[in-house]
């Protein structure tokens, strides 16, 4: 049985009908991608699956009971609360229960040998009971992993909320809805405002949720990952695929290919007709040109020809020109460091790239990547290191700062001043290639969404026909089809390409080498972001043992281990041998608070809890044991 059921659902605003006629069954235990050009109705059909909105005709059905959690692109949260205490909202009727029990608990404090003593406990073991099954000695570590995961540091906890920029609102409220635990979720753009580990951190999230999901998504990697079911969201129309992204892209261009040729088809037979009847409407032929005329108009009518198509014109090349002969290394980054007063970026960092290489960028937020690709560029300095880049190169450089354009310009004249030699039926074919069709290439460029200036902007930078592109987050603002759109350009560029991007699918399909930036370090990955995630999955899997330099000192929360250990009879090498097979064991565990699963169950939760610390207790005896030990050597 379906968990939520539409049946020939039509909605319209105005007279712009959006959703017509779509009739879908939603499972428990699925997870759906839906997907579709902007402002093709994807939100609306959201609300409409949620109760949000109402459809004008048809119905929604929802199972009995269902609980469903909603991630709005506009978030609903308090801007006066504290992080902790905005996301721990979502647990007041626990707070509430606490209280009570710490009440009680007051009241037989103050009670003794009193009478009503037994009564007071009873209620105290019942209130307890409900607490711990309800999670209460969880929720703290719940919302720690939960912030946690999304980006935000213990220090963001006291910080009011009305303080956050939209970003770190939106993500407020993704947490909120995590630890609300709701059956079936409805996620409007999730990643939207995640750096690349947050976005790992949902996906693993969600890939544990069992109740279903639907989600919104511009991320082609957490769709090919998390999803069973695409539905794509088309003029007014909802088809449904199974499959992931990549099984739904393969299927549907085989579709477009298909509806193009029977569009062509099509389209000479109508005029065929059109001629016949038009010549012979008032000759001898006339009662067959008549009959004709009706055959033809009967079957428009009926929808028998396929009068319109999804299809773009992708055989329109760029025409890239020749690059100047790049071989060898054009550019080489030597033990490079910046930092910005206390606050260090990156350090000793060090790579270099060949000509024709697509060498990748990715990290999380705040790791210096914008900045590494300026110092590249010239613009500003570091504060430690060199960069040597072949100047006779031409380099084209895409940041994400705004750039100023005539707004009453039209879409194809600037493309036309851009590059001179086109005629303005050669601007539309290429164009078109960036899902510019009909008038839109008319439309002034003040009034183009943020999606169609970036890729204006993007169409003036390849025509430049620079030797080497510095792209700075290029698919930041476009849809998927402009995505594949500016991915297909990309592989017809014939010279190098850096780019700084958070989208793993993109790096997938473009990148032969990834630079991965973290807080902690760097590394230089020879292959595209799925050749980086299968060398840490396997740097991760169990190993030879570490060999250890120097035990790291751990502050223990835990009471101070006494002058005389149950270690005290090990010699310095089975002490740092014992710790570092404890320090292997509370990573382990540690792992295991990722894992949504484990929030399911609180026995688990509190058992996994109950272990670590123990651990940790454990470890921190055995540190100072061996720290004592090398101080008096």
């Amino acid at each position: 049985m379906a968990a939520i059921t539409l049946h020939n659902v039509v909605k319209q605003f105005g007279t712009q009908i959006v959703i017509r006629d779509v009739s879908l069954d939603l499972h428990a235990g699925q997870i759906t991608g839906l997907v579709g050009d902007n402002g093709a109705g994807k939100t609306t059909l959201l609300k409409l699956i949620s109760g949000d909105l109402q459809p004008d005709l048809g119905n929604v059905v929802r199972e009995r009971g269902l609980e469903i959690g909603v991630l709005r692109q506009e978030p609903d949260i308090s801007l006066e609360r504290t992080l902790h205490d905005e996301v721990g909202s979502v647990f007041t009727d626990l707070l509430a229960l606490e209280h009570k029990l710490h009440a009680v608990a007051d009241e037989m404090a103050a009670l003794h040998d009193d009478p009503r003593l037994p009564e007071l406990m009873e209620t105290y073991h019942r209130l307890e009971a409900r607490f711990v099954a309800a999670g209460g000695h969880t929720f703290e570590t719940r919302i720690h992993e939960i912030l946690g995961g999304l980006g935000f540091s213990p220090a963001d906890y006291t910080k009011q909320v009305a303080i956050f920029s939209g970003g770190q609102k939106c993500r407020v409220a993704l947490a909120k809805l995590l630890l609300r635990n709701r059956t079936y979720l409805l996620l409007d753009e999730p990643t939207n405002h995640l750096d690349i580990d947050a976005t790992r951190w949902l996906e693993k999230f969600l890939a544990g949720h069992k109740g279903g999901a639907v989600i919104i998504s511009h991320d082609r990697y957490l769709l090919d990952r998390l999803c069973e079911r695409i539905i794509e969201v088309n003029r007014t129309q909802a088809t449904s695929y199974s499959g992931n992204y990549t099984r739904y892209a393969e299927t549907r261009d085989v579709q477009m290919l298909t509806e193009q040729r029977e569009f062509v088809k099509d389209a000479e037979f109508i005029r065929k007709e059109r001629a016949f009847i038009a010549k012979h409407l008032a000759g001898q032929r006339s009662q067959e040109a008549k009959g004709r005329r009706t055959r033809l108009e009967r079957r428009l009518k009926a929808g028998e020809f396929t009068t319109a198509t999804r299809a773009e014109s992708r055989t329109a090349r760029i025409g890239f020109q020749e690059t100047r002969a790049q071989t060898g290394v054009i550019l080489r980054a030597e033990t490079l460091a910046m930092a910005y007063g206390a606050h260090r970026l990156f350090q000793d960092l060090s790579f270099h790239i060949h000509g024709g290489t697509r060498f990748g960028i990715t990290g999380p937020n705040g790791c210096g990547k914008t900045t590494l690709l300026k110092i590249i560029l010239g613009e500003i300095a570091p504060t430690a290191g060199s960069v040597t880049l072949d100047r006779k190169l031409q380099v084209g450089y895409y940041g994400q700062e705004h750039v100023a354009f005539d707004p009453e310009r039209s879409v194809v004249d600037e493309v036309r001043e851009t590059c001179g030699v086109f005629s303005e039926a050669e601007a539309r074919s290429l164009l078109a290639r960036f899902l510019f069709t009909g008038d839109d290439v008319f439309k002034p460029l003040g009034k183009l969404s943020g999606g169609e200036m970036s890729r204006v902007r993007l169409i003036k930078l390849i025509l430049t026909s620079p030797d080497m592109l510095v792209l700075d987050e290029p698919t930041n603002h476009l849809d998927i089809r402009s995505r594949e759109a500016l991915e297909g350009a990309l592989r017809e560029f014939p010279g190098t390409i850096v780019v700084v991007s958070h989208d793993r699918y993109f790096l997938d399909g473009l990148v032969d080498r990834l630079l991965v930036m973290r807080p902690d370090g760097y590394a230089v990955y020879e292959g595209n972001y799925t050749f980086y995630v299968q060398s840490v999955e396997t740097q991760r899997r169990p190993a030879e043992p570490v060999v250890r330099a120097k035990p790291k000192r751990l502050k223990s929360a835990g009471p101070k281990p006494s002058s005389k250990s149950r270690f005290d009879r090990l010699s310095v090498d089975e002490l740092e041998a014992l710790v570092v097979r404890h320090e292997t064991a509370l990573a382990a565990l540690q792992e295991r608070f990722g894992d949504p699963g484990v929030y399911k169950d609180p026995n688990l939760l509190e058992e996994l809890q109950e272990e670590t610390d123990a651990l940790e207790r454990e470890l921190a005896e055995v540190d100072a044991a061996w720290q004592g030990r090398v101080d008096a050597s």
